[in-house]
């Protein structure tokens, strides 16, 4: 029996331990026709999904990123932006192809879709009972290597990947940002103290949840916590990955 649209969307939490127990093809089938069905600018659709349940394979990207629900998940799902087929066909059909993909907004229009390709994913697992847990790690820790293991050809590369199974832990509910801070009427406020406000206040929710979560208390804030983060993601590499996948951005 699926979930409710508003359970679906305000209940989801991210599961990284599964049961052993398979996805139906039948619950499959349906994650995919959410997928084909994502909006996409243009209706380009460019996007594509490896659907990998190769047990094998799962397990040597888990030697790459570390991510352990890499290896225990029944399904992975590796979303990619791909401006190959369009190309193949344009190529067929003798059409000029623009340099689409050499342009910062052409990089930025394949991680939309396969983004928001994704985001059907999640909701229609989500509604299944399933738990999912988004990896971008795929797209970082050794991004050559991964394209080779998935055999990636020119004008492709991955987004994000998504873990699925039947869940086997139910962790809380994790603090959000509040509305007031998500979603601005008409304009961006310019009120920066009140917005400062929040914000302290929503960082002193997150460190009262990380003291008392099940499954592992910790220290951790949420700003100090975050900038962490993205003081090891400057060391990626990705402008380098992005133009040997064909993507040489020029403005």
């Amino acid at each position: 029996m699926m979930k409710d649209v508003r359970n679906t969307l305000l209940e989801r939490v991210s599961i990284r331990r599964y049961e052993r127990e398979a996805i139906s093809d039948e619950t499959m089938q349906f994650i995919y026709d959410a997928i084909r069905n994502t909006p996409t600018s243009y209706n380009g659709q460019q996007f594509s999904v490896i659907d990998i349940d190769d047990q094998q394979l799962k397990e040597q990207l888990y030697g790459i990123t570390n991510q352990k629900q890499l290896k225990t998940c029944n399904r992975l799902l590796i979303f990619l932006a791909d401006f190959n087929k369009i190309e193949r066909l344009a190529t067929a059909h003798g059409l000029d192809i623009p340099p689409i993909r050499n342009t910062m907004d052409g990089v930025m229009l394949g991680v939309i879709d396969a983004a928001l390709a994704m985001m059907s994913a999640v909701v229609a697992a989500e509604a299944c009972g399933l738990g999912c847990n988004c990896v971008g790690y795929l797209r970082t820790a050794d991004p050559k290597k991964v394209a080779e293991m998935l055999g990636l050809p020119k004008g492709v590369f991955v987004v994000c990947g998504l873990a699925l199974g039947i869940p086997r832990e139910h962790p809380d509910l994790k603090p959000k940002q509040p509305a007031s801070l998500t979603v601005f009427r008409n304009r961006y406020p310019t009120d920066g103290d009140a917005m400062l406000e929040e914000l302290e206040k929503y960082d002193a929710e997150i460190c009262r949840y990380n003291r008392t979560r099940s499954g592992g208390p910790s220290d951790n804030d949420w700003v100090a916590h975050i900038l962490d983060y993205y003081r090891h993601a400057c060391d990626y590499r990705i402008l380098q990955y992005l133009a040997d996948q064909g993507f040489d951005i020029k403005r």
